[in-house]
């Protein structure tokens, strides 16, 4: 048997922090108002967002005491309403074509193994570049007029352009 909840409902504790918030913003807000003091409009900047907090509570307050039927659960939690037949009509057909398809995609990826890893799939296997590739590279000595060339092994020249390197004395 539920308890019975009266007055203030199943939530009891984000009422009583909602007033709290209420209560205590509109004091700051108000001694913002009213008191002689030279920060006075920060008092009465958080006495307002105060307030604006006490928002969050009665929400939670108000959302906790919602009392939804059973017979309006029925799909939200998985329960099925029976005295409007849930195995009959379309919505019974499309329930067991549903379950038909989702057991059967179950049964195939327990047969399977589980579903396909990235790692393991044929095309990453296909895809993968060797690690090391071969490169010659011939010794020249540097002339100032004449551009450098490298050449790969893949028979492709790359001009660069002759650069000094300057080093600092430590």
């Amino acid at each position: 048997m539920e308890p019975a909840y009266r007055g203030l409902g199943r939530c009891a504790c984000a009422f009583w922090l909602a007033v709290a918030f209420d209560i205590f913003g509109l004091l700051i807000l108000l001694l913002g108002v009213f008191a002689d003091v030279f920060f006075y409009d920060f008092l009465i900047y958080a006495g307002a967002i105060i307030i604006f907090l006490s928002l969050i509570w009665w929400v939670f307050w108000y959302t906790g005491n919602i009392e939804v039927p059973p017979a309006e659960l029925e799909d939200d939690v998985g329960l099925l309403k029976k005295d409007k037949g849930g195995s009959g009509g379309i919505g019974g057909a499309v329930r067991r074509l549903s379950s038909r398809v989702s057991s059967g995609i179950r049964s195939s990826l327990r047969r399977n193994g589980g579903p396909p890893r990235v790692g393991s799939s044929a095309h990453a296997r296909v895809a993968r570049q060797p690690e090391n590739l071969p490169v010659a590279l011939a010794t020249m000595t540097p002339r100032e007029d004449t551009p450098h060339t490298v050449s790969a092994a893949v028979d492709c020249d790359v001009a660069m352009p002759h650069t000094t390197t300057e080093t600092s004395p430590t």
